[in-house]
């Protein structure tokens, strides 16, 4: 039986709802007589819920991986690109079976620190990369993304809110005055390495290169996701935090009054599953959801006229029971420095591949991950959010 995408994203979504009736019924049950017994099975029930809902959304995540892989490319590669291409295939295989001129050749390249670079990855299958990891709730498409060509730098930026009109020149002989200063500020950078390895068996390099190729770009793409969103959200969180969200109009005063007016027509909420799966049974005095659908595409959700953006809770996880929800403009907020040369490096000896017959291949990406405007990005956070009560009309 063939499932399609639109069925599993339902069945994220029911698993989702699932784990937050489970959450209320747990905490409706602090208030009641319940027994060790009662309380250790609910527990039970959320973490199998929370299991199921998870699964459901890996096999979603997959389902439009694969959707990627399979499509067909639109401009298809030129003679050159196709000779880089097989080139890089070639030089993949001839490293993991220890080709003495591949080998050889990698070794003998490093970077800035001395550090062995491995094996580049080609743009095209670097492209490729970057399509799947926004299947995997990429953070960093969210973010500033520059790309750098040096191991260190420094940018410098001017806030969005500090930026000042031009003077109104009443006359056409008037004198050009000096403006008045900018608020500057100095972000500096340090590319960093981040590495991992998986461990494969020599079957993979009697595939077609088209497999060996689609299994690269999945793997490297989920490694890249985990290690990015970390860093991100530590810059997320960097942000003046808001007291805890308790009611319907604190949402209110997030949207409308934290942050600078010049940057409220790019900004946006984001919290994961669970806290999206709260704030969308949260209602107003005349009844209406907190929540409500873009008129002209329903799939995009909105509070107050402002996108919400949810991430899986896999990649923006709560913490201390807490569900966050961010409001800004993250591209102001936080700036990506990618260094763009991911490489591989492979052994068939070491790290145990000696002893179990197998090979191991290792991924090194680099980038740093700085905050570069926090009045830009404010981090609120929630239990529970109480509806708006309702109002009494006036007698006469």
């Amino acid at each position: 039986m063939t499932v399609s995408i639109n069925d599993l994203n339902d069945a994220w979504v029911a698993a989702g709802q699932k784990v937050s009736d489970l959450q209320n019924k747990a905490q409706a049950m602090v208030m009641a007589d319940a027994t060790a017994e009662d309380i250790q099975a609910i527990q039970t029930e959320i973490v199998n819920a929370k299991a199921k809902r998870d699964l459901a959304h890996d096999n979603l995540v997959d389902a439009r991986a694969d959707e990627i892989l399979n499509m067909e490319t639109v401009e298809p590669l030129s003679d050159s690109e196709k000779d880089l291409k097989t080139k890089f295939v070639n030089e993949f295989k001839g490293m993991m079976k220890g080709d003495p001129k591949v080998v050889n050749s990698i070794n003998s390249s490093t970077d800035e620190s001395g550090n062995k670079i491995g094996l580049t990855i080609p743009v095209d299958v670097k492209t490729a990369i970057n399509e799947l990891k926004r299947q995997y709730d990429s953070l960093e498409q969210y973010v500033n993304k520059e790309s750098v060509s040096t191991a260190s730098g420094s940018r410098v930026y001017e806030k969005w809110s500090d930026v000042t009109p031009l003077a109104d020149l009443d006359a056409e002989d008037a004198e050009i005055k000096e403006q008045d200063a900018p608020k500057l500020s100095l972000i500096k950078y340090t590319i960093k390495r981040y590495a991992g390895i998986n461990t494969i068996t020599n079957s993979l390099l009697n595939d077609t290169a088209e497999n060996i190729l689609a299994w690269l770009s999945t793997w490297i793409a989920r490694k890249t996701v985990v290690t990015r969103n970390v860093k991100i959200i530590a810059a997320m969180n960097t942000v003046p935090k808001k007291p805890t969200l308790t009611k319907f109009d604190d949402i209110k005063e997030l949207a409308l009054n934290t942050v600078d007016p010049a940057i409220q027509a790019t900004s946006m909420f984001m919290t994961n599953t669970s806290g999206f799966a709260a704030l969308a049974k949260v209602k107003d005095a005349q009844g209406r959801y907190l929540i409500q659908p873009n008129v002209t595409n329903p799939e995009i959700k909105m509070i107050e006229g402002k996108v919400v953006t949810v991430i899986a809770d896999k990649w923006l996880p709560n913490v201390n029971g807490l569900m966050p929800l961010y409001f800004g403009d993250l591209k102001q907020a936080v700036t990506l420095f990618d260094r763009e040369n991911m490489s591989l490096l492979s052994t068939n000896i070491g790290g145990g591949a000696f002893e179990t017959d197998t090979t191991k291949i290792r991924v090194i990406d680099r980038f740093d991950v700085t905050a570069t405007d926090t009045e830009a990005w404010v981090a609120g956070s929630f239990k529970a959010i109480a509806d708006q009560q309702a109002t009494t009309p006036a007698s006469n």
